[in-house]
């Protein structure tokens, strides 16, 4: 799940601490923090004022929201580069999706890195922490393909710590999502169904609709949990109710699955649960 562009405009980093680097060089281990490494940034954060930095990066938003993405990236790249970290991420999206841009993986990359490098010890409630939280996330699908012809190769355990410190320091939904899966097919790590429905059970509580799907058919059916047919029914529901694109497919069809194959007490007790989900959280 991305950060909307409404979102982007709204949310305007604070000044940067300093910075401490988060080793994410292909060669270099998660969690090696050394105040030798030199900083991401050519250009000193302070170097102009503040007010400059916000203007560029709320100009590069106007002209992307009015489709002159080529002015954009111009506003955009001066506020990276005095260190603004909305403007960074919005960069390492673009490139990641060719959007404006012509599309590079290893430059999303770098973006991304930037980011991480300087905002890991972020407090995960500051106005910047969102785009932090899912430059992990990003940095962790990076790890889990690979980015081919590049120093970035494909290594699982890697891509499980990005996800990791994501979904633990920032609690992030999409984090623990990618995570939860990483657990549920033992990719980078052991198989362990039940810790990957506790991260599956905190994504879906704050509405990540593709951790309710795999939490509602994990419990629908009992694989590696035990079988709660009625509260996977509940939450393959919600995320039925939130699919929206030609991707999702796989939610909709486990959905009508497990509906099919529900007994009438199952169904009656899961729209029993949903009720009083939606009392709570609507």
């Amino acid at each position: 799940m991305r950060i909307s562009d409404g979102v982007i405009s709204a949310l305007f980093a604070v000044a940067l601490t300093a910075p401490v680097a988060f080793a994410l060089d292909p060669s270099a281990g998660l969690g090696e923090r050394s105040a030798s490494v030199a900083p991401v940034l050519a250009i000193e954060p302070g170097r102009t004022g503040e007010r400059s930095t916000i203007e560029a990066f709320r100009a590069g938003t106007k002209s992307y929201m009015a489709g002159d993405k080529g002015e954009a990236l111009k506003s955009l790249q001066y506020a990276a580069n005095q260190g603004h970290t909305g403007a960074t991420w919005k960069l390492g999206r673009m490139y990641a999706d060719g959007d404006g841009v012509r599309r590079d993986e290893l430059k999303a990359y770098e973006y991304f890195r930037r980011i991480a490098n300087l905002h890991a010890d972020d407090a995960p409630g500051s106005p910047q922490a969102p785009f932090v939280a899912n430059a992990f996330v990003e940095l962790g699908g990076f790890f889990l393909r690979g980015i081919p012809n590049t120093a970035v190769v494909r290594d699982p355990g890697r891509a499980r710590e990005m996800f990791h410190y994501a979904a633990s320091w920032f609690g992030d939904a999409d984090a623990q999502y990618h995570l939860a899966r990483l657990y549920l097919e033992g990719v980078g790590t052991e198989r362990e169904p039940l810790t990957a429905a506790r991260w599956l059970g905190l994504a879906a509580q704050k509405g990540q609709y593709q951790a309710q799907a795999l939490l509602g058919a994990l419990l629908f059916k009992g694989e590696g949990v035990p079988r709660q047919a009625a509260r996977g029914l509940m939450w393959l529901t919600l995320a039925r109710e939130a699919a929206a694109t030609a991707d999702d497919g796989w939610i909709v069809d486990t959905y009508d699955n497990a509906f099919k194959v529900a007994t009438e007490d199952e169904r009656a007790v899961a729209l029993s649960y949903l009720q009083q989900w939606l009392k709570i959280y609507r």
